[in-house]
């Protein structure tokens, strides 16, 4: 039986209006995501990554073609279906970390539960204290966020982003606020939380940070450009893509 792909795109397109002036932002595009991929979206400023990522993690909607997800049309969704999508099956990891500064870290990690549908008060403790654990980050559980490295409080914010279980994790440039030694120790994370299974899209411009991913989908104005899953033939131009 063939699975049903947690993403498919087809002939996606998007546009802004402004003034009546139309600019479009992405031509076509055609991805598929599956459950347990490890996925980097590549590109310069202004290639469309970011647009693409947002619509994909319904912040935003596409102007035409299809986006399915887990086989749904989401075009059909209404607002209180793309709510609940955005607060139980979509998580996501942001490169300015987004943590409440006078707020310890379990509290930062067990704020998505406050509104989660489904997860009882009663189980908010003890699934956030699991999720700290995840990253490595249980002897900081009482520290003020403000109290913490860099590295560390994207740690908190992988965290955050794990604690509601989510089918797809987005990180935007997680490692741009970083130097390179927490950088690393940041992507190690989220390949460890790949290998145990979490679906995670990353968007980078960084190619060392997309070396930690076993998918690259390269993407330059508005277009998909190039997709492998072998990065290092990529690097060498021997990919057939």
């Amino acid at each position: 039986m063939t699975q049903i792909a947690l993403i498919e795109t087809k002939n996606l397109c998007k546009s802004y209006e402004n003034d009546g002036v139309l600019t479009p932002v992405l031509y076509d595009i055609n991805l598929t995501i599956r459950s347990g991929e490890f996925a980097a979206i590549m590109g310069p400023s202004g290639s469309g990554k970011s647009t693409l990522m947002h619509i994909l993690g319904f912040l935003d909607s596409h102007t035409s073609g299809d986006y399915l997800f887990q086989g749904q049309p989401t075009k059909s969704l209404s607002d209180d279906d793309l709510a609940i999508i955005r607060a139980t099956r979509v998580s996501f990891v942001f490169q300015a970390f987004n943590l409440l500064p006078r707020t310890t870290v379990l509290e930062n990690v067990m704020l998505p539960l406050l509104y989660h549908p489904t997860i009882p008060p009663s189980e908010r403790v003890q699934k956030s204290l699991h999720a700290i654990a995840l990253v490595g980050l249980t002897d900081r559980k009482d520290f003020l966020s403000n109290q913490l490295s860099g590295g560390q409080k994207q740690r908190v914010a992988i965290a955050r982003a794990l604690v509601t279980n989510p089918d797809l994790i987005f990180a935007d440039e997680p490692t741009g606020n970083l130097d390179s030694a927490s950088g690393i120790a940041v992507m190690e994370v989220l390949q460890k939380l790949n290998e145990q299974g979490h679906t995670i899209i990353l968007v980078t411009h960084e190619q060392t940070t997309a070396q930690h991913a076993s998918r690259i989908i390269h993407i330059r104005d508005g277009r998909i450009v190039s997709d492998s899953r072998d990065f290092k033939r990529v690097m060498e131009g021997k990919a057939i893509v």
